[in-house]
This record gives C-alpha cells, structure tokens and sequence, in this order.
C-alpha cells in the first residue's frame, strides 16, 4: 500500500462524518481527494427535507446531546445556540464547518456510489451513479447508518396505515387519528410525544422497560452532568447514575411504564423530557408489547385489544452499505470487527468514520476517528502490531457491557472511546490552529 500526499482518496458522505473527513485530510496537507455526496447540500440527515430520501430527520428534531459535548474539538457551535439546537441551526453549523475550512470544492453533490469494488492491489473501482468509474487508493465511508429502516415482524395483519419513523416528517397528518408508536428509542418517543397534540389517541409500545433520562438534570444536561464524573471507574458509576435518575424520575412504574430490565450503562440512552410529561397527563399512554395484528386491531401481550389508523415503527435501522457486495462486507446483526469502528484489518485501504452509536454524541468521536485516519494515509499512524489481538478484547468487552441486540451492536461508552482514539494519535499528528475558532454563522 502507498502512503503520503500523491494518493487518492474518496469519502463517501458530506454529512458530519465526511466533512470532518474532509477536513483532516486538508489539514495534514492532502488535497488529492473527492467526496461524494447524493444530496444537493452539506449536511446528510440534519438536512430537513419533506420529501422522505436519505434524511430521517423529522420537523421538530432537536439533538439528544447537549451543545457543548456535540461540537467538533476546533469549532464551537455559536453562544446564542441553545443547549439543544433543532436542525436548522445544526444544518447551519455543519455548513459553516465546511466552508470555514475549505471543504466545499472537494465534494461532487447529486453523486451517488452505486458499488464500491476492492483490487486486487488494495485500492477501489467506485461506479458512480451516473455510470462513470472511479479508481482511488483509499476509501473512507462516512454515509451514515440510519438509512435502511428495520421494521418489526408480528403475527397477522394490520390494514391500516403502518410506517416506520424513518419516513415520519410532521404530526399534522395524525391528527384526530388514533396512533400506536412501537420502540423504546429516541426517534419513537420523540414521535410520540409530536404526536400526542393532535390525535385522539398516542399510545407507545415498549417490549420492554428502558431509562428515561429527562434533558435537564440538576439544571445542566446529563451528558454535562455525567462528564464530571467520567473519569470513575463504570462500577462507581452504575449506581451512581441510576441513583441521580431514580431521583429525578422516581422510576418508570409512576408513569405505567415497564421496569428496566438492564443496567443503565448497557443501553443507548433515551433523553426525553416530554414523555413523562405526557404520560402524567394521559396525552400518551404506554402499552406492552404487541402480540399480533388482526386488521385494524392491535393484539397487546397484556391480553389488551385496541383499534388503531396508524402504527409508527421506531424500531432502528439495519447497518447496511448498498454500494458493497454483501459476500464482501455485511455488519447487518453481526459484530462490527473494525479496531477503534473505524480501521479494516483486512481492508486496509478501508476506513469507516462515524460507525459507533456513542452514550454520547458522534460528531467529537467522528472528529477524532477522521484525524487518526487522515494520519494513516499520509504515513504519521499505523495500526499496532496487536490490532487483531485489542479488537477482540474490544468486542469482547461490548459483550460485556451492553445489551445483546442489534440496536447495540456498535454501541460505545463516550469518555472511554474518545481517549482510546486520542491516545492512539501519533505525537506528529499536524493541527489546524492551536487555538478553537469560533463559529462563523452568517
């Protein structure tokens, strides 16, 4: 494999990932690069759009994180931004991001990658939608994971309208219906709760109990309350966590919602305000799981029989690359065997940035994994001589730490997994500029 500034590189994504891709490769003084991108704008799912495409991105999406634990380490999000910016300040923020450091002129927007092809050399054929061939050294994949929705698999038949959370845009087109949400995710409670103005019933489905973390805590958001404490070890930490959200909550049986059955570090978290709200106020009420269908009747495990118009699966998304042959690459419900979710050890010439679902926000780990990459191109990092041995003590440790299911399959504990990248960093490793540079918004 070639290594230094003359290579070719393709990212493919100009979402969060892939400009930050970008943006490392500029700053260790690549420039031999192209980004391809499907959309018209820089952005990926943060770019609202009532037309349902790559973004799942509803109208009122806020961030789950808050501003100061999302932001890229060398570019604050503007001071007026609100703990929680919605997308249109975010899309804005990624905008600024690109063009503050250059990126805009490496990347090919309407360009999708129709298959991406490895030789026999190392390097890549990527056949672009429109028919052209590319041949590039090294490919780095930053799309995303929330493209291909997973939807859940019941007995019978429902016949009225059921969708998944992916193609879920405005509550408007609920109202006065009664409206069943499955899933103990983000996306589902966020949902629910949009909903739960206008319909005449919004109920949500759980198959079993889940954290509800409320968005502020102590008056700061979790993720800075619980950054204060990363640096104690996970088994301090457990109770500790579970203490501060039974004391905020009081527990998940005042709101008729299941007790977790998992440790509070060993799920995504659900940081959500609005449901218990609603729930108090029986503008949502919750439901087991769902037993089978029989046309518009919705059969619960409880025994429970209700009619419903719509059912909204916020049941996740499957892993997976369309532009790969499957017999290559397939991470759909299997382990993800890259060290650091990021470097092939037997693709070499293959990076993946933004492949982690963090207790956390992505966009800082991006950030990190997109520099260690930028490093290895250009010859300031390789992956150590024990990769094989360290990425089966990774895997083996999320087994350990995580609930087993395919929605946790590339979850990642923040704190722990930004120093694992920032300790792999070489000492060499070029900067921008020592100082932050603050958002340019215009």
């Amino acid at each position: 494999m070639k290594h230094g500034l003359q290579t070719r590189v393709a990212v493919i994504g100009a979402g969060p990932s892939g400009i930050t891709a970008a943006k490392h490769l500029l700053q260790v003084g690549h420039t031999n690069f192209v980004v391809y991108e499907r959309g018209a704008e820089v952005g990926g799912s943060w770019v609202y759009s009532e037309d349902v495409g790559h973004s799942s991105v509803y109208e009122t999406a806020h961030i789950i994180s808050s501003k100061s634990m999302s932001q890229y380490h060398d570019f604050p999000m503007p001071d007026d931004y609100p703990d929680y910016p919605g997308h249109r300040q975010l899309k804005e923020y990624f905008q600024s991001y690109a063009r503050h450091f250059g990126v805009i002129p490496y990347i090919q927007f309407h360009t999708g990658i129709a298959h991406a092809e490895k030789q026999s050399d190392e390097t890549w054929h990527l056949t672009l939608d429109d028919g052209r061939v590319e041949h590039f050294d090294y490919l780095i994949v930053a799309n995303g994971h929330h493209t291909d929705p997973r939807m859940p698999n019941y007995p019978g038949t429902f016949t009225g309208e059921i969708t998944h959370s992916h193609y879920y845009r405005s509550p408007l087109g609920y109202k006065d219906k009664r409206v069943l949400v499955i899933g103990g995710g983000n996306s589902a409670c966020d949902i629910v709760c949009d909903i739960a103005r206008h319909a005449s019933r919004a109920a949500i489905s759980w198959r079993r109990g889940y954290y509800v973390i409320p968005k502020v805590i102590f008056g700061s958001p979790p993720d800075v309350v619980n950054a204060r404490f990363a640096s104690l070890p996970r088994w301090m930490r457990r109770p500790l966590n579970k203490l501060v959200w039974y004391m905020v909550t009081g527990g998940n049986a005042p709101y008729g919602l299941p007790k977790p059955d998992h440790d509070i570090l060993a799920s995504h978290p659900l940081a959500n305000s609005q449901l218990l709200y609603w729930l108090k106020h029986g503008d949502v009420v919750p439901r087991p799981d769902v037993a089978r269908f029989e046309g518009q009747t919705v059969h619960f495990v409880d025994g429970r029989q209700e009619e419903y118009d719509v059912v909204i699966a916020g049941t996740g998304y499957n892993i997976t690359f369309p532009f790969f042959d499957t017999a290559f690459l397939n991470f759909t419900d299997h382990d993800v065997p890259l060290y650091l979710r990021v470097f092939s050890l037997e693709n070499p010439s293959l990076f993946f940035i933004g492949l982690v679902q963090p207790q956390g926000c992505l966009w800082p780990l991006s950030d990190s994994q997109a520099q260690l990459v930028a490093n290895a191109i250009v010859g300031h990092y390789r992956v150590p001589a024990d990769a094989a041995q360290r990425l089966k003590k990774e895997l083996d440790q999320r087994k350990k730490n995580f609930r087993q299911a395919a929605r946790h399959s590339i979850e990642i504990e923040y704190q722990p997994y930004l120093r694992a990248l920032q300790t792999d960093l070489p000492a060499n490793a070029p900067t921008w500029d020592k100082k932050p540079v603050p958002a340019l918004i215009p």
